[in-house]
């Protein structure tokens, strides 16, 4: 899955691109809250602690103790939400709520301002409380970012349906679709991501208590990507399939990046209040693991497209060789077949679809069967679903090698607005506009 449909999963050790102006990473001088004391002779490395986007191979950067995972910060308030461009993180967790019976308008406004103010503080790292309770104690930001978005459902219970955007319709159905109503969509969805577990957990509490009576947890999805410094050098994560995941991620220096991942502030047919947001969808994409680990290596590599072993297209050359759809083998069969997973994911062969992927792998135990319940919580971002996710959903349908790997069990859509500025909330111009 290292290339459209399924995100990929760069390695959080991953040397980002530069820090956009207004979620730049403060330096150490900056951190309140716990400052991890320095190791002499720390043997553990990390390189670039937070900042830029997912999705494209490393590049050399200079390492760093593993001790400064916990310096990473990133900043709440700035023109886009923090979570959609920022690298992988090694800890996630997906949460959406239902507001409560009686919560309209009001009351989720009281509580996006609240969310918005428990997560400045805690990516700042500080504490979320005066009575905190300290189970980040002892750890800096980490790198915590954490991204609120709306369901379609949200508009009604608030009496904002003349608000909802038109890009927020239902998802088609898909045939590898096999959805649990429970576990999908809901009003308000948050994302919460960081370099360390605890991290992550406290913010994700602090989030739960936040909600007091305005809404309730309607499901929670756990994920993990690579911890920082577990490789020898930055590399393209793998996904519990054992493939490298995502090579053709969109990158920030392309001149089309924004116009494909965030809503623009003028001229789009999406409410004034989506400016600078962006679509996240939300997909629980279960790993069939023991029926994919009965292939051969060749067998997994045509499924893909590319090799197992370092990600370069099956027609040769390296991870970020361009695939070469037409070449031939000595029998004049494609090297590349025609269902191959990176074929069929390719923008060119989608009317230049993209969309940035930004997932997580889960493990969610083994089941009555002795099967895993493993697989890739997908989330990717685009300005417009029905141009980046929707099309190529459709054509993998229609005969991606893959498909017989995977099923899709939990589905959401959420429109995610821009980011706030300073002394605002995230979603004030819809709620108060």
């Amino acid at each position: 899955m290292p290339d459209q449909s399924i995100p990929e999963a760069r390695t959080p050790d991953a040397a980002p691109e530069a820090a956009t102006s207004d979620q730049a990473a403060p330096r150490a001088e900056n951190l309140s809250r716990r400052k991890l004391l320095s190791t002499a002779g720390a043997t553990g490395l990390v390189l670039g602690a937070a900042g830029g986007a997912v999705g494209y191979a490393a590049r050399p950067a200079e390492a760093t103790p593993l001790t400064s995972v916990g310096d990473g910060q990133v900043m709440f308030h700035g023109k886009h939400q923090p979570g959609i461009t920022q690298g992988l993180q090694a800890r996630g967790h997906l949460v959406a709520f239902d507001l409560r019976a009686g919560a309209g308008r009001k009351e989720a406004a009281a509580l996006l301002r609240r969310w918005s103010q428990t997560a400045g503080r805690l990516m700042a790292g500080e504490a979320a409380t005066p009575d905190d309770t300290d189970v980040a104690r002892d750890a800096g930001p980490s790198s915590l970012t954490v991204t609120f978005g709306f369901g379609h459902s949200f508009f009604a219970r608030t009496g904002l349906e003349k608000q909802r955007p038109a890009s927020l319709d239902p998802l088609p159905d898909f045939s590898s679709d096999h959805l649990d109503k429970r576990r999908s969509d809901g009003d308000l969805w948050v994302q919460i991501g960081a370099d360390d577990a605890l991290v992550a957990f406290h913010a994700l509490r602090a989030i739960q208590k936040d909600a007091g009576s305005a809404a309730r947890v309607r499901w929670q999805m756990n994920g993990f990507n690579r911890t920082p410094g577990a490789t020898a050098h930055p590399m393209t994560a793998r996904n519990l399939m054992g493939q490298l995941d995502g090579t053709r991620n969109p990158k920030p220096a392309e001149s089309d990046f924004d116009r494909r991942i965030f809503v623009p502030s003028s001229g789009s047919g999406d409410p004034s209040w989506m400016a600078d947001g962006s679509y996240a969808v939300v997909r629980r994409i279960r790993m069939l693991l023991d029926d994919w680990e009965q292939l051969s290596i060749k067998a997994q590599e045509d499924v893909i497209g590319r090799r197992k072993s370092d990600g370069a297209a099956l027609s040769g050359g390296t991870e970020t060789t361009a695939m070469d759809l037409e070449k031939t083998d000595a029998q004049g069969n494609l090297v590349v077949p025609l269902n191959a997973h990176a074929r069929i994911t390719r923008p060119d062969q989608n009317g230049g679809a993209a969309m940035l992927r930004r997932p997580f792998s889960y493990h969610d135990g083994i089941d009555g069967d002795g099967v895993p319940d493993a697989g890739l919580l997908f989330v990717c971002w685009q300005a417009d679903p029905l141009r980046g996710f929707v099309p190529v959903q459709r054509k993998l349908d229609r005969g991606d090698a893959l498909s017989r790997f995977i099923r899709h069990e939990a589905s959401g859509l959420f429109a995610v607005p821009g980011g706030a500025a300073e002394g605002e909330y995230v979603g004030q111009p819809l709620l108060e506009g």
